[in-house]
Parts: structure tokens; sequence; C-alpha cells
């Protein structure tokens, strides 16, 4: 009895494992596989279903839907014969951002912040190294975050609002 009371017990834990493990869900119109010197990616188009996970740590998404954004600040450097450098974080950002300048600023410098239809949403005069930029009054998407000097474009960032 004690033997089959084991195998029972068993057969029971391997179909609860079973039964709780799922697998990726989709309805593709179209796909395919690429590969390169860098690695392989598959890919569908059209897919209906997707699932997005959040934590403490960061996010995953499940799904072709999904962008991929690399989430350090992708600057242009405008007039690389300045040395001054910039740095913008975190990106993406949640409730502000922090703008670092090092080198002289002056009291020279401008930040403007415009949305993806290059809509002026705020502006304001840098003063010091770091500058905090309230981000929480935004709803989340893309945003342009440009720093002129004496009027003249020096960097442009993408920020990522969450």
């Amino acid at each position: 009895m004690d033997k089959r009371t084991a195998i029972l017990v068993a057969m029971l834990i391997i179909a609860a494992a079973f039964t709780s493990t799922r697998g990726q869900q989709v309805i593709p119109s179209s796909g395919g596989q690429a590969a390169g010197g860098g690695g392989t990616v598959s890919y569908t188009v059209g897919q209906v279903f997707y699932s997005a996970y959040s934590g403490t740590n960061g996010s995953v998404a499940q799904g072709a839907q999904q962008p991929y954004e690399i989430s350090v600040a992708s600057g242009i450097d405008e007039n690389p014969e300045i040395s001054l450098k910039y740095s913008v974080y975190p990106n993406p950002a949640k409730d502000f951002l922090i703008l670092k300048i090092e080198g002289d600023t002056t009291g020279k410098s401008v930040f403007s912040l415009f949305d993806i239809n290059g809509k002026q949403l705020a502006q304001k005069k840098i003063n010091a190294s770091e500058t905090n930029i309230v981000t929480g009054n935004l709803s989340s998407g893309t945003y342009f975050l440009k720093v002129t000097t004496n009027g003249k474009a020096e960097k442009n960032f993408k920020i990522i609002k969450n």
C-alpha cells in the first residue's frame, strides 16, 4: 500500500507540474527567422496575444509587438567642439529625470522638453551641474530633451517615460 501511495503522489505532482506549465500563445499571420554574425532571432508579424510583466528590477514583454528600447540616454552631439559632457538618468523615467552637465554651465544653458509631435512641454534655465526635471505629470511615451547654450543646440536626448 505504501508503494502505491508513493506512486500516486508522484503522478499527482507530475500532473500538477504539467498543468501549470504555459507556452507562448501566438496566432501569427506571418513570420520567420533571421541569422547573422551577432546571433539569431525569430519573429512574427500580426501577433494577437502578448503579455508584459514588471518587477522592481525592470520589466519584460512577451510578444513581437513590444518595441526594444535602449535604457541608456542616446544623445546626439550637435557641436562636437564643445567639451561639456551631458547625461540624463534614469531613462526610462518614471517621476523625474536628472540632467547632469560636467563642465562650465555659468547659467548660459537651457533645456527644453518636447513631446513626440514637437510640442514644447517645458523649458528652464540650467544654473547647476544637476537639474531635476519633473516627468510624473507626463503620460507614458517618448519625449525629447534638447540642451542649448547661447542659442546653439548642444545635445538632444530621447527620453522614454513609463
